[in-house]
């Protein structure tokens, strides 16, 4: 993460304290200078992961921007007295992002799901944001024997934006890596948000976005999700136990 942006540590991941508003506005700028960024929207899930890998820890404190996807996340902030402005969803920074590119004529490219799931959502972002070039689109089952051919159809499209929807434990890592090759100005994990666009899965409705039960809304739509759901209250224990030990981070 960018040394100057406010941030808040849960369990060693810098979280920036942004809202939507003044996310949206950085990742602007970040496009129009051509500035390489790594976006990593995480929940609680994600930080128990790093806590337990640190490799993947290594990776969430070296992206150029950590944003509170989960309400887990925003709610550990408060705890720790170091609270974050809001929720910052990945789902609705894509569309954020896209309508700024609406409104700039900016490039995107897809990567990632099933053929068919990354083509409907080609198809849905294109309805939506007909100003929006897309430069390119790829599903997301390919071997590491074939990511310098991903590359080089990423480099020679030059996209403003790239979506990567793969399982966290994969789209991370492999941004990571290629990041400083790919340079493309915003370069973000989106998980399950093209099946959400796809319409293979519905978003959780408003009142449990409020009530901060989205989880549980995904779990009904996905019950084989309970083992990683399982992390949930872990994670509530561990931030009530230490928490006095981050407020000192």
């Amino acid at each position: 993460m960018r040394s100057e942006l406010p941030q808040v540590r849960i369990f060693d991941v810098p979280f920036c304290k942004w809202g939507m508003e003044q996310t949206v506005a950085y990742l602007t700028e970040a496009v129009q200078k051509r500035d390489p960024h790594q976006i990593i929207t995480a929940n609680p899930i994600m930080i128990m992961e790093a806590v337990e890998k640190p490799a993947f820890l290594r990776i969430m404190q070296q992206a150029d921007l950590v944003v509170p996807d989960g309400a887990g996340a925003v709610w550990a902030s408060q705890k720790i007295g170091q609270p974050v402005a809001e929720r910052v969803a990945g789902f609705d920074l894509l569309h954020e992002l896209m309508q700024v590119g609406n409104d700039k004529g900016w490039s995107v490219f897809l990567l990632g799901a099933a053929p068919e799931i990354v083509m409907e959502t080609e198809r849905k972002l294109k309805e939506k944001y007909p100003n929006v070039r897309f430069a390119g689109v790829r599903d997301g089952y390919f071997k590491d024997e074939q990511d310098e051919a991903v590359i080089e159809q990423i480099q020679s499209a030059k996209p403003d934006l790239l979506f990567v929807a793969r399982a966290a434990a994969n789209q991370e890592p492999w941004i990571a890596k290629y990041k400083s090759r790919l340079a493309v100005p915003v370069m973000m994990g989106v998980g399950g948000s093209f099946d959400v666009i796809a319409g293979k899965l519905k978003r959780a409705p408003k009142p449990f976005q409020r009530l901060r039960l989205e989880w549980l809304y995904r779990l009904l739509q996905e019950p084989k999700r309970y083992k990683r759901m399982l992390v949930l209250p872990k994670f509530a224990v561990k931030v009530i136990r230490e928490k006095e030990n981050m407020k000192k981070q």
